[in-house]
């Protein structure tokens, strides 16, 4: 086998025995002179997978002159390839260094007898691993989700502590943001909502010729528990996942990096605004759903049950007590600061890729929403203990 250069690295395959071979290497294996080398081992080990019998190969480096980290990578290679093939291959001949070199890279490689291993090929051990490894992830997850509350818990009372440096430009932008300019869909969302519920109400009650009690379902049932929950997931796909968005963006492009390195907290001037905003802005947009819900029902009764706005009006202010009002304004500001915290959270958990910010954008918006239901339940469970 000839080679292009004297500094190219060689590879001579000598027939010893029927079923043994010697590869001799020889030359500079180093970056750059491997061409030769790796078009021989490429046709040696295509041989082999075509041949039937088991071989042995005694692999000698005992001639080589020069060996580099991208020489051992390319005998390492080729090393797992003919093991593959269920060729017997020794290697010998390295020198000192040679040998340490070798070890190192080779420790830090997968050996292709650990990937054929029968215990990890067993499905059922396999699904236990990604059951494991799922666990661990949640649990190491939790910890820094407490440890990112912690944190902005902190920056609070730094804030309480020095109003000045709270900024509230920032907060007024978000409010905008996530309130004003989602106020269109909020209005669509519980206008619609009042009228699901009229119209199902309306088939039940027509049957009992309780066609009035409409007003007191579609007041208790749109303030105290539908405005709140739908308002809130409606702002978790909304605005959520926007913070995700913004914040992974800014971790990709280096904008938080930068940030810290001119001294400046990200919680601080990142989290908190959006987190105070939309605590803020919740409780309006809540109030302003059990508007529209309850005005959706009032359209629905009209045309469909005959109830008048002023006979609808004179039973709703007889009927609804102002505690289911307030009760799910109440809920507002809890459902905000679970829906910012987990979408802020997420965004500062972006790795340096694109493809992690549609992952975790998606996972910031399940994660709120089902925590929005689950607090939710906890509320109706309380309340209902409460007698309230």
């Amino acid at each position: 086998m000839k080679t292009h250069s004297q500094h190219s690295a060689d590879v001579q395959q000598l027939f010893e025995t029927e079923g043994t071979r010697i590869l001799k290497c020889s030359g500079h294996w180093t970056l750059g002179n491997l061409h030769d080398a790796e078009s021989a081992l490429k046709k040696i080990v295509s041989a082999d997978n075509s041949a039937n019998t088991t071989l042995v190969i005694e692999w000698n480096m005992a001639d080589v002159i020069q060996l580099d980290s991208a020489g051992i990578m390319l005998l390492i290679h080729y090393f797992d390839k003919l093991l593959a093939a269920d060729a017997a291959v020794n290697i010998n001949g390295f020198n000192e260094q040679q040998q340490k070199l070798y070890k190192l890279i080779r420790s830090h490689t997968l050996s292709p007898k650990s990937e054929t291993n029968p215990l990890f090929t067993s499905t059922l051990v396999k699904y236990l691993c990604m059951l494991g490894k799922s666990v661990s992830d949640g649990v190491k997850q939790f910890i820094a989700f407490l440890s990112f509350i912690g944190e902005n818990f902190i920056n609070f009372l730094y804030s309480l502590a020095r109003p000045n440096k709270i900024r509230y430009g920032a907060i007024i932008e978000n409010i905008e943001q996530a309130g004003i300019r989602a106020i269109p869909i909020i209005a669509v969302t519980s206008f619609l909502i009042g009228v699901v519920i009229a119209y199902q109400g309306a088939v039940q009650l027509e049957k009992f010729g309780a066609n009035i009690f409409i007003v007191d379902m579609i007041g208790m049932s749109v303030c105290r528990e539908l405005a709140p929950l739908i308002t809130a997931i409606v702002i978790a796909g909304r605005t959520g996942s926007s913070y995700t968005a913004q914040i992974g963006v800014m971790k990709i492009t280096e904008e938080i990096d930068a940030m810290k390195t001119m001294g400046f907290d990200p919680h601080r001037f990142l989290v908190q605004p959006r987190i105070i905003a939309l605590m803020v802005v919740l409780p309006l947009m809540i109030f302003f759903a059990d508007v529209m819900g309850i005005f959706g029902g009032m359209v629905i009764s009209q045309l469909h049950m005959h109830l008048s706005f002023t006979e609808f009006l004179d039973r709703l202010q007889r009927v609804l007590a102002i505690k289911h009002v307030w009760i799910g304004i109440i809920k507002g500001p809890v459902f905000a600061w679970l829906i910012a915290t987990i979408g802020c959270f997420y965004g500062f958990q972006v790795s340096n890729n694109t493809e992690s910010i549609g992952r975790y954008t998606t996972i910031s918006v399940v994660n709120a929403i089902f925590m929005v239901i689950a607090c939710d339940a906890l509320f109706s469970v309380i309340l209902t203990d409460l007698g309230i």
